[in-house]
């Protein structure tokens, strides 16, 4: 077996993360339309009924984690635009203290190894193939003692739509990376279309997931600075456009009842996740957590503050599967 030692502490995330991205839009879209108009745009969005009950907490992690409202993004990468039998190629966990309004982004790598239910030792990205956003967020909750049932999905072949929407984006290409997108002959900074912004965000060939992961980052940055500059008839327009791409188990109410907060948000941190990974290739490539219980114990120190957190009975069986399987023990 190939074994590599990759560092991830201190990877910063630059977008806001789409679901801060539309809710800010929304925002400045609700002071031109108003309640009602806003509540029927919202409408447009695939809703997603899901009983809380069928995704997996780890005892005492509800209670621990009271002060916070944890949500998962999920970008998919679905060839026909499709949000089920699908991987989750991005996965953005966003932790929003509800005392102080702080807002931590962490980027939890595809390829993480972990224990999915019924599936054993995997990678974390097939989780929401195997069994959707359910069961997306109890790997999350299971592995990283979190507490998430709040979802937003946005597949990623709609980002040829969205980036034409609003007549491209602005964004630095490197001579390597030109090489893989059509049109391009050379780096330099350039206003990509749609089908050359999705490009981009696929790129992995030149470099390795992490890389890749930045990618999409930056055309989700790139189009929140797009769409700042619009107008409210140009937000509503744009709006149009992006809800029905977007599924989500959160309501128009519960959206709406986010934006008078939304003013007040500042972003605190944001990194990749985990922080210490080294490779592993059997039949395919894995990051393997070391260890998935210092991992843990250092996420909950950065994201709630707890300096002092004891990973739960679970993560820590989980850890040990983990060395077991790959003796990677530190």
């Amino acid at each position: 077996m190939k074994k590599y030692l990759i560092s991830n502490k201190g990877g910063f995330l630059k977008g806001l993360g789409i679901f801060l991205l539309i809710i800010l839009i929304l925002l400045g879209l609700a002071l031109g339309v108003g309640y009602a108009i806003l509540t029927d745009k919202l409408s447009n969005m695939d809703y997603v009924e899901i009983d809380e009950s069928s995704i997996h907490v780890n005892s005492g992690v509800d209670e621990k984690l009271k002060d916070y409202r944890n949500i998962v993004l999920l970008g998919v990468d679905s060839q026909d635009g499709s949000f089920s039998n699908t991987r989750s190629d991005c996965i953005i966990i966003v932790s929003i203290n509800k005392k102080t309004n702080d807002v931590n982004l962490t980027s939890v790598y595809r390829d993480t190894y972990v224990q999915i239910d019924g599936h054993g030792l995997d990678k974390i990205t097939h989780a929401y193939a195997y069994g959707g956003p359910e069961l997306a967020m109890s790997t999350l909750n299971k592995n990283l003692d979190l507490n998430i049932t709040e979802f937003v999905t946005v597949n990623f072949e709609t980002v040829k739509t969205v980036v034409d929407s609003i007549g491209g984006v602005t964004i630095k290409v490197t001579d390597a990376e030109a090489t893989q997108i059509s049109g391009l002959s050379s780096g330099g900074t350039y206003t990509l279309d749609g089908e050359q912004a999705l490009a981009y965000s696929r790129i992995r060939k030149i470099d390795s997931d992490y890389q890749r992961t930045e990618r999409m980052r930056t055309v989700i940055e790139a189009v929140f600075d797009k769409v700042k500059t619009l107008g409210v008839s140009e937000l509503s327009n744009f709006v149009d456009t992006i809800l029905p791409l977007i599924s989500t188990n959160l309501s128009s109410n519960e959206i709406i009842s986010m934006l008078p907060a939304v003013p007040f948000y500042s972003i605190k941190n944001s990194e990749g996740w985990p922080y210490e990974v080294r490779g592993i290739s059997t039949d395919a490539w894995y990051g393997v957590p070391v260890t998935l219980e210092s991992n843990v114990k250092e996420l909950h120190a950065e994201l709630f503050g707890n300096d002092d957190y004891t990973p739960t009975e679970t993560v820590q069986e989980i850890s040990d599967d983990i060395i077991n399987d790959t003796g990677y023990s530190g």
